[in-house]
């Protein structure tokens, strides 16, 4: 059975229409670098945050970021701080206490998280959720599916990715290489809510692909911003 998180990002790449895919295919150099994890953790629903003020003991709280990616403070009310770094957070918290507070010096500190999660579908052993707990390659990622199927196309695998501009992107990963040690650039970082396909067979038009593969995952009505090409 799939899961709710898994259900709630197909949706979230079904609202954005197959036509805004970018098909990326990861160089085949190692000089490139490949793609590097992400530096920084983003808040996101269910952490838990210490507001501490400096200057302003009575305002520091402890607060849970709500499932709407939304805290509650004083003085200010509702603050959406989904997706947000610690220190972005601390600069906005600074320029908004400014008109209430002679010195709005205010740290940001996560104290606990929760876990963001990638998802392994396809000609894997054990398709599931996985929690991201610091880094994950994808091949770290397969592995912990259990591994590959006899007859998947590692030299193909689809890494299903939102980006910063809201465009879904599709990364196209050939993982022999990094498995025969010729290219372990093709090894990417994932990042939180991606999802990795191994598929089966050769995938030729890869937009129309996982255009389908989205409509067959859609717990409603396919027609969720869809046009196929």
């Amino acid at each position: 059975m799939k899961s709710i998180l898994f259900l709630s990002f197909l949706i979230f790449l079904g609202a954005c229409g197959a036509s805004s895919f970018d098909t990326v295919r990861v160089p085949e150099s190692p000089a490139t670098g490949a793609l590097e994890p992400q530096a920084d953790y983003r808040i996101q629903a269910g952490d838990q945050l210490d507001i501490k003020f400096f200057y302003n003991n009575e305002l520091n709280e402890s607060v849970a970021v709500r499932p709407d990616g939304r805290i509650s403070l004083q003085l200010l009310g509702q603050i959406k701080v989904n997706d947000m770094i610690p220190a972005e957070l601390e600069k906005l918290l600074k320029e908004q206490y400014a008109p209430h507070l002679a010195t709005p010096e205010v740290a940001v500190i996560v104290r606990s998280f929760n876990m963001h999660k990638v998802f392994v579908d396809g000609y894997v052993v054990k398709p599931g959720t996985l929690s991201l707990v610091g880094y994950m390659t994808v091949m770290q990622a397969i592995s912990q599916a259990g591994g590959l199927r006899v007859g998947s196309r590692e030299e193909e695998i689809l890494v299903i990715r939102r980006s910063d501009q809201g465009k879904p992107v599709v990364l196209r990963v050939n993982l022999a290489k990094a498995m025969s040690g010729e290219d372990m650039s093709q090894d990417i970082y994932l990042a939180p809510f991606d999802v990795v396909f191994v598929p089966r067979s050769a995938i030729g038009d890869v937009n129309h692909f996982v255009d389908l593969y989205i409509r067959r995952n859609l717990p409603i009505n396919a027609g969720v911003g869809f046009s196929v090409p």
